[in-house]
């Protein structure tokens, strides 16, 4: 025997709730943070990497008589007769390998300089001594004059 319930009303309507879920989403600040950091890292990304491909990598190749890493290459022909070969461009992996540590290197120089910034100073004054100090120094001082 089933008996016919309505339906519970006080589900909000599906397209609200979805509404609403996503704003308190995007309304985090978390999650605009996250956004401005993925934004600022791709820049921050771009511009390394111009400097490696645009800077750092001529001067290596200059300082390695002209040499191009980024052409560097193996071929290895197929064993099985066909005229395709297979290329391991393994200069393109040095390059973006120099790419990686100068980006890590990059951050970790930005990271290092705002900890240091937001460092407390330490202070230059020294402590003032306790009483208890105070009058073991006049005791130590007494003694001294009494020899």
């Amino acid at each position: 025997m089933t008996q016919n319930t309505p339906k519970s009303t006080n589900k909000p309507k599906r397209g609200s709730s979805f509404a609403k879920e996503f704003k308190e989403f995007i309304d985090r600040g978390n999650v605009l943070d996250l956004a401005v950091g993925v934004a600022v890292g791709g820049s921050f990304t771009t511009i390394v990497t111009s400097l490696v491909n645009d800077i750092i990598m001529p001067l290596a190749s200059l300082l390695a008589g002209g040499f191009d890493f980024t052409k560097l290459s193996l071929t290895i022909p197929n064993l099985f007769g066909d005229e395709t070969a297979a290329v391991i461009t393994y200069g393109n992996f040095i390059q973006n390998t120099v790419n990686f540590l100068l980006v890590a290197l990059c951050v970790f120089l930005l990271v290092r300089t705002i900890n240091r910034i937001r460092r407390p100073k330490p202070t230059t004054t020294k402590p003032k001594p306790n009483e208890q100090t105070l009058l073991l120094r006049e005791i130590r001082d007494t003694l001294k004059k009494q020899k």
